[in-house]
């Protein structure tokens, strides 16, 4: 099992949102890095922060599960979608998406300024500047440091 961090804007896509329709497919990432993670190593079962970007104040706000392995967006072939990508052939997908599902919405969400603070995230990638990647790995100890704080427990 490996552990992620997915960024999404709450006017675009809220943990709310993933919590009305159950399973979703993430679409929409348009960053090549991003892209191999959800191709290649997000996996069924991997857990995955949910993060709240451009919101105020920024933060994780629950945990997510991956329910279905990277698929082709399909968006990319859409040409009303947003997403529309002229230059990618169906038969060689270039963008792609993973299923995920709502495992545990937290109380209260955990800003960026609480999870800089907070001892054992110093190499955490989403606390360092300029780290603007839609799609991050997260360490275990990452993951259980976020999800106990999520949770309410101090230890």
């Amino acid at each position: 099992m490996k552990y992620w961090l997915f960024k999404t804007e709450p006017d675009v896509f809220s943990i709310e949102d993933l919590e009305r329709e159950k399973i979703s497919f993430w679409e929409g990432v348009r960053n090549y890095q991003a892209r191999n993670y959800l191709r290649d190593e997000v996996k069924p079962s991997d857990l995955v922060l949910f993060y709240h970007s451009n919101a105020s104040p920024p933060g994780v706000i629950g945990i997510a599960e991956i329910v279905a392995a990277g698929i082709p967006d399909p968006h990319q072939f859409d040409p009303n979608s947003k997403y529309y990508d002229p230059k990618a052939p169906k038969d060689i997908p270039r963008w792609y998406g993973v299923k995920l599902r709502l495992h545990t919405k937290f109380e209260t969400l955990i800003s960026l300024d609480m999870l800089k603070s907070l001892e054992g995230l110093e190499s955490m990638i989403v606390i360092k500047r300029g780290s603007r990647l839609s799609i991050q790995p997260v360490t275990k100890k990452e993951f259980e440091i976020v999800q106990k704080l999520g949770l309410g427990r101090k230890n």
